[in-house]
């Protein structure tokens, strides 16, 4: 019995301990990237090649480009692959480049056994491109008027090799809202981002494919996307791969000058960044085992312990009253902070879990063989 109620004890200070941390983290990450994220001022300087796979986005490569042809900046181009599309991306693409010449198409070759498709296209691309920066953006992103200015003045300014950071996400639906906040966990709950800047490990690094920023010859120096050409979360293995090797990536804040749905409903959001999961982990189950029950120990289990200790009249009822106050808290800001209706911060526990069950998923269908489905190919 005492030993019980030292181990009671003992996970009550653990959880109060960490939800400070939490909220001490997206705080002062939120701060950095405030702080290090700089106006876009440059309107002319070295040529820029904005990078954009597409692959069946008949629905969203008319505004994606209309956007990226209204920048501010004077000095870029635009280069657009379709990797194989089944439905008319290539025809609205190919119109748009007939009218304007900084727009060039390209036909994706068949994709090899030995990469993925979105790594294999912009490798592609990046044989064409002739700018001393790369902006690899997604082809369902819409862009402000000064989303490559943003992105020299933030590489140049801050004399680094490499930039990516949040967008603005839309979430139309409970299912997108449920999923898509998953993606600002890293920043919310686990890495320091100062940390990106000060050591050269790379598992401080962090980056998101809708919009990264590289200067080309860093790019051709690592080998493009070789390093990374079967990782279904290329991006995160990609900047890792080049912190590694010591050049200096930033992490900031884009949220003003690109936008997306990333997700149309649940299904999809759950099939987008499931498949990324457990790949994330290097696809080794004892590891996301261990995170998997970290995370329903001491980020899911508070709130139903909440309403266990507040019926019974629990001893621990102040302790698992202020981790869930702490962790309310810590949602909302990281909500506010991306322009996110703050009141569904307030479903976090649904988060969790549902971010529980995307994880077993996620293994699921990788141990099995049975990979996933997306934009028409199976990937394992």
């Amino acid at each position: 019995m005492a030993q019980l109620l030292l181990l009671q004890n003992v996970y009550y200070i653990v959880l109060e301990v960490m939800a400070v941390y939490f909220f001490m983290l997206a705080s002062l990450n939120i701060i950095d990237m405030r702080t290090h994220t700089r106006k876009a001022k440059d309107r002319s300087g070295p040529l820029v090649s904005v990078l954009v796979p597409a692959r069946n986005e008949e629905e969203n490569i008319g505004a994606c480009l209309e956007s990226l042809q209204k920048q501010s900046y004077q000095n870029y181009e635009i280069l657009v692959i379709d990797d194989n599309s089944t439905d008319s991306t290539a025809t609205i693409t190919r119109a748009i480049a007939e009218k304007d010449s900084r727009v060039r198409f390209f036909t994706g070759a068949p994709l090899p056994a030995d990469w993925y498709g979105k790594p294999y296209a912009l490798q592609q691309l990046s044989r064409e491109a002739r700018g001393d920066i790369f902006i690899f953006t997604d082809a369902d992103t819409v862009h402000g008027p000064d989303s490559v200015s943003w992105a020299v003045s933030n590489i140049i300014g801050s004399k680094v090799d490499f930039i990516s950071g949040y967008i603005k996400q839309e979430l139309f639906t409970l299912g997108e809202r449920l999923t898509v906040p998953l993606m600002f966990f890293l920043t919310g709950f686990a890495i320091p981002i100062s940390f990106n800047r000060w050591f050269r490990n790379g598992t401080f690094a962090a980056a998101v494919g809708q919009f990264i920023a590289i200067r080309s010859e860093v790019f051709r120096q690592i080998g493009g996307f070789e390093p990374v050409k079967k990782k279904t979360s290329e991006d995160v293995y990609f900047v890792r791969y080049i912190r590694e090797r010591g050049y200096k990536t930033m992490f900031l804040d884009i949220k003003d000058h690109v936008r997306c749905r990333m997700y149309n409903g649940y299904h999809a959001a759950m099939q987008g960044i499931g498949k990324n999961i457990f790949d994330f982990f290097q696809q080794r189950s004892p590891v996301l085992l261990v995170i998997a029950l970290a995370v329903l120990a001491f980020l899911f289990l508070p709130f139903p312990l909440l309403i266990i200790e507040a019926i019974g009249r629990g001893a621990y009822f102040r302790q698992t009253l202020s981790v869930n106050i702490l962790f309310t808290l810590t949602w909302i800001i990281v909500f506010l902070d991306r322009k996110i209706t703050w009141i569904y911060a307030l479903l976090w526990p649904l988060m969790f879990l549902n971010l529980l069950y995307m994880a077993t998923w996620s293994w699921f269908r990788t141990v099995s063989g049975k990979g996933f489905l997306w934009k028409g190919r199976i990937v394992k």
